[in-house]
């Protein structure tokens, strides 16, 4: 299982990072390297989380204020976690949803990142052969992620950009219906909200019509919502746990699920932290055993309760990191407009939903990767097509645009603009030249025609003539 092909890393989702792991971009030591745009990670807030480090030594057991916790933290193994964090965790996890949903600390389950969480509640919720419906485009490595090890599938909710990608019940009917008529057990829907790679949060509606719809075939629902703390313009986010507080009061609560983390919204993906929330007693003892193959560090598990315990800076953070990231987001989707290329109109997330499509020679998956291949080689940058997310509109690309600094930042849109005008350029002479083309074998068909009609007309002319002995018969 190890050696096979199941870990995902064959896509062009990850041929990309290798593209610029062998020549990443820098800017004073190699400025011609690659771009990374296909790593969804927050840097713009870093430094706010370092400001307030420095001001709560404490936090940390290497230092002189925390060395009399060293003991306890570093003994610590119960993989129930931390009291203290667990409960931090629930805080947090409410306030950054607006206080509209109630989250209890008995119910948190820790994971390695959100990787841990997803791959938990597959090996709680289905069996080997199983499936989940996924709404697409979605994040490729909830192949991995979901499917390794599991051995669970993930069958596709079809969703198209005419209604910017919505999920319809229609759509999850079809798709339902679909698994079943095909053999295939379903036993759970799988979302993302806020949505990756599209960028946007799903409405109230929605996510009732999901409950709903989960209770009624008895299958799960699982929100992963590890954006939760990204959504940086209107509409306001809405949680599922709010939803079946308040608008689907009938749903199942034992069918509900989240998943989150702190690597994205809080850029710390090197802290390993994923959470696994159930409403389901069952399924929390059951993802707390496997915890066990993926703990959290109880150093870190200090630093995080003490930090997310903070409800004033927490607050602080969420609305600066916000702010930095609609002025990101804005940044970004203004450059490309100059150069008229629009994107899904998002509000929440680390990245945007490019339309290249119009720069397709042909509206297949073998255009988008030649057209990715070209902007990797030519452009310098490294972006994620659309086919890797399961997209069956061909053009789309997912841009990540909140992992570096404004001076890359920078550097990347020039790139992109310039690859954007030298294609429309390469169009425009391709289209002169066709158009030439045409017009010459036009004057050659229509010279062709002229020598074929001056070759009959010729005869019948010299018959008609004053001098033809015929004319001068009938005379």
């Amino acid at each position: 299982m190890a050696a096979g092909d199941g870990h995902g890393e064959n896509s062009s989702y990850f041929d990309g990072w290798k593209a610029y792991d062998m020549n990443p971009f820098h800017p004073q030591d190699n400025r011609g390297g690659v771009i990374q745009m296909g790593l969804a990670e927050n840097q713009l807030s870093l430094d706010l989380i370092e400001e307030w480090s420095k001001a709560h030594p404490e936090a940390s057991i290497c230092t002189a204020e925390g060395a009399s916790q060293f003991k306890r933290i570093a003994n610590f193994q119960d993989y129930h976690g931390l009291p203290e964090f667990r409960q931090a965790m629930a805080q947090f996890m409410g306030q950054v949803r607006g206080w509209k949903a109630r989250f209890d600390p008995d119910r948190v389950v820790m994971s390695g990142g959100a990787t841990g969480a997803q791959e938990t509640l597959a090996f709680c919720l289905a069996n080997p052969g199983e499936a989940f419906l996924v709404p697409t485009p979605y994040y490729p490595g909830f192949d991995r992620d979901c499917c390794w090890r599991s051995g669970v599938k993930l069958l596709p909710i079809e969703c198209h950009s005419s209604n910017d990608f919505r999920i319809t019940r229609e759509a999850v009917v079809a798709a339902y219906e679909g698994a079943r008529s095909s053999g295939v057990r379903v036993k759970g829907i799988l979302i993302t909200n806020p949505s990756n790679p599209l960028g946007t949060t799903a409405d109230r509606a929605t996510l009732a019509m999901l409950a709903t719809f989960a209770t009624e075939h008895r299958v799960h629902l699982i929100c992963d919502e590890i954006y939760a703390g990204s959504v940086f313009a209107k509409p306001e986010y809405v949680s599922i746990a709010e939803v079946i507080e308040h608008d689907a009061p009938g749903a199942d609560r034992d069918l509900i699920h989240i998943a989150y983390s702190l690597s994205k919204d809080f850029g710390l993906p090197g802290f390993r932290v994923g959470i696994v929330y159930s409403y389901n007693d069952a399924v929390v003892a059951c993802a707390r055993k496997m915890s066990s193959f993926g703990l959290v560090s109880s150093q870190t598990q200090l630093f995080l309760a003490k930090m997310l315990g903070d409800e004033e800076f927490m607050a602080r953070f969420l609305r600066e990191s916000a702010r930095r990231l609609a002025a990101r987001h804005e940044l970004f989707t203004s450059g490309l407009r100059e150069v008229g290329i629009g994107c899904l109109g998002g509000n929440a997330g680390l990245f945007s939903w490019m339309d290249l499509r119009g720069m397709l020679r042909e509206k297949t998956a073998e255009a988008e990767l030649e057209l990715w291949r070209g902007i990797i080689r030519k452009g310098k940058l490294n972006v994620s097509p659309g086919t890797s997310f399961h997209c069956g509109e061909p053009g789309w690309f997912r841009v990540c645009h909140a992992n570096m600094d404004d001076e890359t930042m920078g550097v990347a849109l020039s790139r992109i603009r310039d690859f954007v005008r030298q294609h429309q350029q390469q169009k425009a002479k391709a289209q002169r030249w066709a158009a030439r083309s045409h017009l010459h074998l036009s004057l050659q068909r229509h010279g062709a025609m002229a020598s074929q009609y001056h070759a009959l007309s010729s005869p019948m002319a010299a018959l008609l003539s004053p001098q033809s002995p015929l004319v001068h018969a009938a005379s």
